[in-house]
Parts: C-alpha cells; sequence; structure tokens
C-alpha cells in the first residue's frame, strides 16, 4: 500500500520506528540494569522502560516537581499497547502503586499534578489526600469532544495539585494570563490596570484554577503527535513555571510523546521523562532536538499566557509597546502602583 502523503502544512510527528531509529538510539535505556542511577546520569533522558521497574532506580529526594499523566480508566489503545478499562478498585491498586514507586524520588515541597478525567477525578483526589496536601484542583477546557444526543459534551479535565509538606513553590506572577478587557475603566483619564491598543484592550490577570484558554494540539501545530490524548505544552508550560525555578528537576512517569520534557526543556528546566512505548520515545527525543534551537510555545508569548485564539498580530503589538515602555519614567509605575 503506498503511503499517503501529508500536506505541507501538516505537522504533525507520525514516523516509524525504522524511520526514526536514530531517536530511539538517543533514549537511556531504562532495564538495561537494576542499578541505581548516578546523581544526575537521568537527568535530561527519555528513558525507554516500564516506570515501575525505573522508578526505584532514581536518586532518593531528587525530584523538584512531579508531572503525572497516567493512563485513564478507559479502552485505549496506545500505538499498539492497549489499556483496559478496569473497576474503580483495580483502578485505585494502580494509582497507590504508582505513587508508592515515586514517592522515594520526592524532595520536601515537592509539587505533583495529576491529570485525571471527570470520573475517577474524586477517587484520584482522596488517593492523593493520603500522601500529600491538596492545594487545588485544576479544570481545564479541551475544546474538542465527541457529541450526543442523551448527555452533555464531555470537553473537561481536571489535573489534581497537591504538595509534599511545606516549603513549596507557587509563582503567582510566572503564569498570569493576558485577556481581553471589554468595559475598561479609567482613572483620571488613563487606563487603570489594563492597556489601550488598537487591537483591544488588555489586562494580564491571576490564573485561577478553570483554564479555557488551552488548545488541544492540531496537525498544524509543530509541537503535534500522532499520540492519542497528548498534552498541549501550554497547559505543561502553566505548571512548570508556578510550580519550579530554572534548574530544578521535572519528572514524568508517564511521558507519552514527552510534552512535559519539552517544555521544561524549554523554559530552562532539567527533566526526566519515562515512557514504556518505543514509538513514543522516539517522537519525544525527535521533539526534544527541536526545541535545541526553537524554544516557543504556543499561546505563550512575552512571559505571558495569551487567551485562545489571540491572533499573531495582537501579540506583536503588545511586544512592541512594552519595547517602546521602557523608556518611561519608573514614577508613572509606582503611581499607579499606589493608586
Amino acid at each position: 500500500m503506498r503511503k499517503k502523503i501529508k500536506s505541507e502544512r501538516n505537522k504533525t510527528i507520525d514516523f516509524s520506528l525504522e524511520e526514526g531509529q536514530k531517536y530511539l538510539d538517543m533514549c537511556l535505556r531504562g532495564d538495561a540494569s537494576d542499578a541505581p542511577f548516578a546523581t544526575g546520569e537521568a537527568n535530561d533522558t527519555i528513558i525507554l522502560g516500564d516506570c515501575f521497574d525505573v522508578l526505584k532506580r532514581l536518586p532518593k529526594e531528587s525530584v523538584d516537581l512531579l508531572i503525572v499523566d497516567p493512563p485513564y480508566n478507559m479502552d485505549k489503545d496506545f500505538s499498539g499497547r492497549k489499556f483496559k478499562k478496569t473497576s474503580p478498585e483495580e483502578y485505585e491498586r494502580f494509582t497507590v502503586r504508582w505513587i508508592e514507586a515515586v514517592f522515594p524520588a520526592l524532595k520536601a515541597g515537592c509539587s505533583v499534578y495529576v491529570c485525571c478525567d471527570w470520573k475517577t477525578s474524586p477517587l484520584i483526589g482522596t488517593i492523593l489526600g493520603r500522601y500529600f496536601n491538596i492545594r487545588n484542583r485544576i479544570t481545564w477546557e479541551r475544546e474538542k469532544g465527541r457529541g450526543t444526543e442523551n448527555n452533555w459534551k464531555n470537553s473537561m479535565e481536571d489535573i489534581w495539585y497537591a504538595v509534599l509538606g511545606d516549603g513549596y513553590k507557587f509563582h503567582a506572577d510566572a503564569v498570569k494570563v493576558r485577556r481581553q478587557v471589554l468595559a475598561p475603566y479609567k482613572k483620571d483619564g488613563e487606563p487603570k490596570d489594563w492597556e489601550e491598543t488598537s487591537r483591544g484592550n488588555f489586562r494580564n490577570t491571576y490564573a485561577s484554577n478553570f483554564w479555557d484558554d488551552i488548545s488541544v494540539p492540531y496537525w498544524s501545530m509543530p509541537e503535534n503527535t500522532a499520540h492519542p490524548t497528548q498534552k498541549p505544552e501550554k497547559l505543561l508550560a502553566k505548571l512548570i513555571l508556578a510550580s519550579s525555578d530554572p534548574g530544578d528537576l521535572v519528572l514524568d512517569p508517564f511521558a507519552g510523546s514527552g510534552s512535559t520534557a519539552v517544555a521544561a526543556k524549554k523554559l530552562g528546566r532539567r527533566y526526566i521523562g519515562i515512557e514504556i512505548n518505543p514509538q513514543y520515545c522516539a517522537w519525544a527525543e525527535k521533539r526534544l532536538e527541536t526545541a535545541d534551537t526553537d524554544k516557543t510555545i504556543q499561546g505563550y508569548t512575552d512571559g505571558v499566557f495569551w487567551e485562545r485564539h489571540t491572533s499573531d498580530e495582537q501579540k506583536r503589538e503588545q511586544k512592541k509597546k512594552k519595547r517602546g515602555m521602557k523608556g518611561k519614567r519608573s514614577d508613572d509605575s509606582g503611581t499607579e502602583r499606589q493608586n
């Protein structure tokens, strides 16, 4: 059968293992030994192997941020590796198993984010509460989803946010969202806490626990792969910027096609991704190679997360305006804060 030719605009990464052997060879083999990894040996790598075998080899108390996107409790074919839906009791045992496997590698103060669907969200929250301090539950709009005639369309997913003890990091200013101002307020004839541009009026706002600014990767985005449940780099960037510092170590034990590792690399963090599927490992390494020269994250520009579908023209105008404001007197901003 002749291979289907993709459109030039289709950026989806979906090469075969034969085509991507050089990328698979870049991965660290998690089943090569049972010996613990030396300090730093596994850093900035995608490890090919079963996370339950690999996690016990990681250095103790080395991870600053844990991001987990486990298989959801539903039937799913991950490029030939099938995950079968189980009972709630069996899925609970699976969840407890990976938590206890990863727990020794976490530093005190480590932040933990766990992705899940609405059906298992209550179960995940309850289990996490046994090991960590629950801080919040984020719900994000997937935008996509299958329609149904006898129920509400499912287009939401949850992310549980928890921490291990005290001393955790949270950088609220690093994850502000750029939103359009529909009813602008002025003080003494000047914009109050917002910016006026020819493309509209905008304000940087603190991020809430409901995210409606995330675009699921699609065929014309360079980050897109053929992975069936790929998370957007923009989503991972929010978690990484909020709960880690440059140079911190970010761990993803179910790495998939590498979105967490790629976002971490682009943002100056160290990373470890563990993935059992060699196809996804190869795609992840391809994306990491691209991240050597391309640090852009869709929807994140000039240190601000933009609303979904914001045009590039609006972003460029904001960057131009910011450059022009650099010569403004410093006491202007001080007066603004006092008001």
